[in-house]
């Protein structure tokens, strides 16, 4: 995976959380430059459409990130479907809002378990594909990975999680000859997204942003900078890019959100949101079940 050109083409690449939002815009992306991809989520229906519309041979698994078993076993059925996986974008995620206190117990530690423990196995039963092809694996993170945010405890604390994951896991997998990237994404015109602006607490939260931290990027925007990304196997991806420079000033950021906390977030009484969007509710269902 060293020439970029038609660098993707005939390569296996997963995708997880890939029935919606950034999963799909990205696994439309990498099949539009030539990869065969593997489509994991919870949401089977919009899986299958998917993986029927796309140009290059596709699959789809109906499987929970967080189970471990389940996520081996589609590890090997990959492999004998596909071939070895040479990227892996690991996407799958959920997220919810509200004042700890308030919050349902289950619903918090069902988030930790889909965005960080998810990540790690989907990290650990892949990785032997990448030790074969040499690949890269994407580890989408967040700007809350930089920076948390009241109300958001469970969402901030897993992709804090992540980032650091991801940060530990390049240097050990560096000299085997796979990539680690991490991608910082800010606020995506995703279900999750538009679900949340429907609740008072994080409409607020977002309303009292600085203006550029406050746009909603289409998620084929996101996608393609995602997949330069993959492709050039870079270590970090910021999208937008301006997110890059948050990084020089986070250790500054925890006393800005306590300043602005202190001065807005008194103001209105807010209420726990539960899982968001059309995703949120899949892995609802999923744990209920």
């Amino acid at each position: 995976m060293t020439d970029r050109k038609h660098v993707l083409r005939g390569r296996t690449a997963v995708v997880t959380g890939a029935a919606r939002g950034v999963g799909e815009a990205v696994a439309r992306e990498l099949a539009a430059r030539g990869a065969r991809v593997a489509l994991v989520g919870l949401e089977e229906e919009l899986l299958a459409r998917l993986a029927h519309e796309l140009p290059t041979e596709s699959e789809h698994w109906y499987a929970d990130v967080a189970d471990d078993g389940t996520m081996a076993r589609v590890a090997g059925e990959v492999r004998e479907r596909l071939g070895p996986a040479s990227v892996v974008v690991a996407n799958a995620g959920v997220a919810e809002g509200g004042p700890f206190l308030d919050t349902d117990l289950a619903s918090w530690r069902h988030v930790i378990e889909v965005n960080l423990v998810g990540s790690a196995i989907t990290a650990h039963v892949f990785l032997p594909h990448l030790l074969d092809t040499r690949g890269y694996h994407l580890q989408v993170a967040s700007l809350a990975s930089i920076g948390a945010a009241p109300m958001m405890s469970a969402y901030c604390a897993s992709k804090a999680g992540v980032e650091s994951f991801s940060h530990s896991l390049r240097p050990e997998l560096a000299t085997r000859g796979v990539g680690v990237g991490t991608a910082y994404l800010n606020w995506t015109d995703t279900d999750m997204i538009r679900d949340a602006d429907q609740h008072a607490v994080l409409r607020e939260l977002r309303a009292h942003m600085p203006a550029p931290a406050r746009k909603v990027y289409p998620v084929e925007h996101v996608a393609v900078r995602l997949v330069d990304a993959v492709e050039r196997r870079a270590s970090t991806v910021y999208v937008p890019g301006w997110l890059r420079g948050v990084q020089a000033v986070r250790a500054a950021l925890p006393t800005l959100v306590s300043r602005f906390a202190r001065r807005e977030l008194t103001r209105s009484e807010f209420s726990a949101t539960g899982l968001l969007g059309a995703g949120g509710r899949a892995a609802e269902a999923r744990r209920a079940s």
